[in-house]
């Protein structure tokens, strides 16, 4: 193995595939992390010039942890942990859901925290090594909607400052990646996207593949420790008052200038 290596969790699928193409278009070898998705993740590998799928399932935290450090026994040049993957799953302001709350803080928040420590501890390169934590612009622009998602989202982001700071003499780098609306999400049509992925500041679709060259960028070490990019358009600048699902559908039922009452 000659190639430096990256595990994205989630990586089968959506945002993570696109920074598993990233990652190995750029010469790495990647470690396409899955729980379900193990179809695609395999597809995704094939296609590839130098991948391995992996999996565990993050609602076993210690499950995890334990594929962590096998992974790190075998890789000599581990270089990269994207904790990508997450659970996007309702609940409102007025009632927690219990159950969503602790499906959304266990997967979203304490399992990349556990394997961003393993990760750590275990892997070994010759180069400098980074944790990358996909968060979310919502850390900035919060709205009442997805409650137990978003606290998670906070959750994670609180812990990129912690474990900089705390590992700062081991060079290490960790980093934030908080994307705004990429893809569709929830019981969103695809077609919605067309208006509620322009609610923000430049009025315009990020891509996917942004998300995947600041990744890429990330785990070069270009920023200090601790830092978080925000790829958003400038969506985490605004003040919404709900998440662009229904933002977008209240925007396309109001009646547009010179319609008839």
């Amino acid at each position: 193995m000659i190639r430096p290596a990256v595990l994205v969790t989630g990586g089968a699928t959506r945002i993570g595939a696109a920074i598993v193409r990233r990652f190995a278009e750029a010469g790495w070898h990647v470690v396409i992390h899955y729980r379900a998705s193990g179809i695609a993740a395999e597809a995704l590998a094939a296609t590839l010039p130098s991948a391995e799928t992996i999996a565990f399932d993050l609602a076993d935290d210690e499950a995890a942890v334990s594929a962590v450090t096998r992974l790190a026994a075998r890789l000599p040049d581990w270089r990269c942990l994207v904790n990508s993957a997450s659970v996007f799953d309702y609940d409102g302001v007025t009632e927690l859901d219990p159950a969503t709350n602790r499906a959304a803080m266990q997967i979203n928040a304490l399992a990349p925290a556990r394997l961003a420590q393993a990760f750590i501890a275990d892997a070994v390169s010759p180069a400098m090594r980074c944790v990358i934590h996909v968060t979310d612009m919502k850390i900035e622009n919060t709205n009442p909607d997805f409650f137990s998602y978003t606290m998670s989202k906070h959750a994670l982001a609180a812990t990129i400052g912690m474990l900089a700071k705390g590992n700062q003499d081991k060079g290490i780098r960790v980093y934030g990646l908080a994307p705004g609306a990429v893809l569709a999400s929830h019981d969103q049509r695809e077609e919605e996207t067309e208006i509620s992925h322009r609610l923000n500041l430049l009025q315009r679709k990020t891509g996917a593949d942004e998300i995947a060259d600041a990744a890429l960028l990330l785990s070069s070490g270009a920023l200090e420790s601790g830092q978080s990019l925000f790829i958003d358009s400038g969506q985490h600048l605004l003040d919404q008052p709900r998440d662009v699902i229904w933002l977008a559908r209240e925007q396309a039922q109001s009646p547009g200038p010179g319609a008839s009452a």
